[in-house]
């Protein structure tokens, strides 16, 4: 069987985390770094990544993360906060990150950056903050995978309310939005779930060939 279904194998959605043990510095950067190296649509990344160590701040958002422990026991707490109203300014920048870092001149690019405004800049608000949200996903499965590779426990986490993460972390000020959470670290040897049999759906019902 190979490492990556191995890998798959062994993570599980960790419930209860050992809080004495911290993930290193050189795991968390390979981590970060597998983030960093996620695939989005167009190459965008429309999102910004929190990672929150301060117990301090971690104590007031898990009676909004539906009081999981998950919250204050992991390692480290990751926050993927997709930006909001993103549009020309986002990509934008992102073009003149193309002209750095690949040395062209910016008008080999343009007809690029005209095609996504096009597409992206003029759809209404609430379907550019939905679209944004969903790459913060793409990013997450990145994290997910680079942890496991690392015998690292993760969970991600839907289990919150938004509208107040958003406000503990003062989110909205800098036009983004909680969208989705991952803990990170080792799961406790009391941690049941760990024994627990893997269900998933067959490869019969699971896939269409067509």
């Amino acid at each position: 069987m190979s490492a990556i279904i191995n890998n798959l194998n062994w993570r599980y959605a960790t419930k209860k985390f050992d809080a004495t043990r911290k993930i290193s510095d050189q795991d968390l950067e390979t981590i970060k770094e597998a983030i960093r190296l996620s695939a989005s649509s167009y190459g965008l990344q429309p999102y910004k990544i929190l990672i929150v160590e301060t117990p301090e701040l971690r104590a007031k958002l898990q009676p909004v993360a539906w009081g999981q422990s998950q919250i204050v026991d992991a390692s480290h707490l990751i926050i993927f906060a997709n930006q909001t109203n993103f549009g020309d300014n986002g990509i934008d920048s992102y073009a003149q990150n193309i002209v750095e870092t690949r040395g062209i001149p910016a008008e080999s690019i343009q007809g690029y950056v005209d095609f996504m405004k096009s597409k992206i800049s003029t759809l209404p608000l609430e379907s550019r903050n939905h679209w944004t949200s969903k790459q913060t996903y793409i990013a997450l499965a990145n994290l997910l995978n680079a942890a496991a590779e690392l015998k690292i426990d993760a969970t991600p986490m839907e289990g919150f309310d938004a509208e107040q993460v958003n406000e503990v972390l003062g989110l909205d000020k800098l036009g983004l939005n909680a969208s989705t959470i991952a803990t990170l670290g080792y799961r406790h040897e009391e941690d049941a779930t760990q024994h627990f049999k893997k269900v998933r759906k067959s490869n019969e019902e699971l896939f269409i060939n067509l």
